[in-house]
């Protein structure tokens, strides 16, 4: 029986979806940053009825796809569900610390994490509506 070996010079790219652990740490993550946010007095406010299970599985295949991961969203229009919340560039820039603030929390490597909030603020756009 003969093996095959790689070189060490290469490897194979991970996603950064892979890297973090794929859903079950991404899962972890949304749970601990929608805590942030509701406990948040200026962000808190957003979501007058809390957060369910639902949006968050939303929220965690969005980024599941968006990181490299085999997830597919396929729910709500982002945009068309920011409408009419006067969400604004602040709310936005503390949501993303909130972001920041969790991966550093859940001990996420830097690079990994300033790569997944820069995805994030590729949403911008679509989110902020005021």
């Amino acid at each position: 029986m003969t093996m095959t070996t790689r070189s060490p010079a290469v490897t194979e790219a991970i996603s950064v979806y892979d890297a973090i652990g794929g859903r079950a740490a991404l899962t972890a993550a949304v749970d601990r940053f929608y805590g942030r946010l509701l406990a948040d007095p200026a962000l808190g406010p957003l979501f007058p009825r809390g957060v369910g299970a639902r949006h968050r599985a939303y929220v965690v295949t969005i980024l599941g796809e968006a990181l490299g991961g085999r997830e597919r969203y396929r729910g709500p229009d982002i945009a068309g569900a920011h409408r009419g919340l006067a969400i604004g560039d602040a709310h936005f820039d503390r949501a993303a610390a909130h972001l920041g603030a969790t991966l550093d929390e859940l001990c996420v490597p830097r690079d990994l994490a300033e790569r997944i909030v820069g995805t994030v603020a590729g949403l911008r756009p679509a989110v902020v509506t005021a």
